[in-house]
């Protein structure tokens, strides 16, 4: 196992210095559910929900979310992302939706944290949408799906 960059030889937590590293495109695709009853799915696909259009606000939401990262994150560093891209996807078998985000940028640090974010911001705004109807839906399987760019290069996650 690699050593962990954000503990110094004392053992304190601190922000890894990423000015030495190359910059370079990065990318990072992550993904997670929500699952709920068939009934609350057909009311936010058929617009019915009271607050609105949940996956619009859900789908804004993680796009914000992604952009706060390093706010929320304490040793994130802030970056100039590029690109954030949250997609929900109503999913009749879970059933549920499913969400997935992916982020760019051209920096000296990936983006992984942000995709995280962005998928875990969505879920909850998701559920904040629709609480009032279900509050026994279950946001589950948040996870990095793939990453490139950097010195670690590619890592794509066994499904």
């Amino acid at each position: 196992m690699s050593e962990l960059t954000h503990f110094d030889g004392k053992g304190d937590a601190h922000m890894v210095d990423v000015s030495e590293k190359d910059v370079t495109s990065r990318v990072a695709i992550a993904a997670g559910s929500v699952k709920m009853t068939a009934d609350t799915l057909a009311m936010i696909t058929e617009g019915r929900a009271k607050k609105g259009d949940v996956l619009g606000v859900a789908r804004l939401a993680g796009i914000m979310g992604a952009k706060k990262t390093a706010d929320l994150i304490p040793l994130c560093h802030p970056l100039p992302i590029t690109k954030v891209a949250v997609e929900l996807t109503p999913d009749p078998s879970l059933p549920g939706v499913q969400i997935e985000a992916t982020v760019k940028t051209t920096g000296q640090t990936g983006v992984e944290m942000e995709a995280l974010t962005a998928v875990s911001v969505a879920a909850l705004t998701l559920y904040d949408m629709v609480k009032a109807v279900e509050k026994s839906m279950v946001i589950s399987d948040i996870s990095l799906r793939m990453k490139d760019g950097g010195k670690s290069g590619r890592y794509e996650a066994n499904e």
